[in-house]
């Protein structure tokens, strides 16, 4: 078996493998009594530890200074990314998790839209297209959330998605900056915010437990993510990414026996159909050129 081959698994598997860890976040939120601070300030102190060990342990012969440098562009991007998750903390607490993790899904289109009107990037027509289907199933999802007083955490969600397209779009213009360290900075700001705005020490035990498993899937996503996607194509990256989407449907429904309302459903199947479809079609064109 060939290195390539055998990194192209690697690769396949731990990308996998961060969608299901990440699909965890909604039921951990919706399982945590305390509230969003808390859950902020809990998560950002041991996901952001979790990052600063992993530079740490993985910068080699590179300068301590060096490695943990970010700039005032990697500390844009790492405050962009703190407000992102703020909201991603408390569409969860004040909508379902399927409305939350198919809202999110669309972010790439968002990104997209995004580097076409402010980077002035060349759009596919397919991306464009897809971008618009997917808006259209965001607002069905959304046209539910008032009558059944979920429309804040809809919102939240939506929300969060534009400010994480407004992170992929920054990632991509700020090329020099170290992707996972600013995930790490991110963690460790929402820390002293949590801090601040939350009762972090006032907490029960399984609370404790909980917020701390919470933290490490965080740094456990970010690094099996990041460590995937250097192996194989980002258009694969991408499509087996949706792992998440029905991941993150099926935990709510199996441990905190949630199911979203029928047009929450169909707003994502819209959603899903369009990201596979969208996703499959970059996988082909990218096995074509290889």
């Amino acid at each position: 078996m060939s290195r390539t081959v055998t990194n192209h698994g690697r690769g396949t598997l731990l990308v996998v493998l961060s969608a299901v860890v990440f699909s965890l976040s909604g039921v951990l939120t919706k399982l945590i009594e305390a509230d969003g601070w808390t859950i902020v300030c809990w998560r950002g102190l041991i996901g952001g530890m979790a990052v600063v060990l992993y530079v740490e342990l993985g910068r080699g012969s590179l300068p301590r200074p060096q490695a943990f440098r970010l700039g005032p562009r990697g500390w844009l991007l790492a405050t962009i990314g703190s407000l992102a998750s703020v909201a991603f903390i408390y569409a969860f607490k004040l909508t379902y998790v399927g409305n939350v993790a198919v809202i999110y899904a669309t972010a790439p289109f968002f990104a997209a839209a995004l580097g076409w009107c402010v980077l002035h990037e060349r759009a596919k027509g397919r991306t464009l297209v897809a971008g618009a289907l997917s808006l259209a199933g965001v607002m069905i999802i959304v046209s539910d959330g008032l009558g059944a007083g979920k429309m804040a955490g809809d919102l939240l969600a939506i929300a969060m998605t534009i400010g994480n397209a407004i992170y992929i779009v920054l990632i991509r213009k700020f090329s020099d900056v170290p992707v996972v360290w600013a995930g790490g900075a991110s963690a460790l700001q929402l820390f002293g915010v949590g801090a601040f705005m939350g009762h972090p020490l006032d907490v029960s035990f399984q609370d404790a437990a909980l917020l701390s498993l919470f933290g490490i899937a965080f740094a456990a996503a970010v690094i099996l993510w990041t460590e995937g996607t250097k192996l194989i194509p980002s258009a694969q990256s991408a499509l087996l990414g949706t792992a998440e989407i029905p991941c993150a449907i099926f935990l709510a429904w199996l441990i905190v026996s949630e199911l979203p309302p029928v047009t929450a459903l169909m707003g994502g199947a819209v959603i899903m159909a369009t990201v596979l479809w969208h996703a499959l079609i970059d996988r082909l064109e990218g096995t074509q050129k290889g």
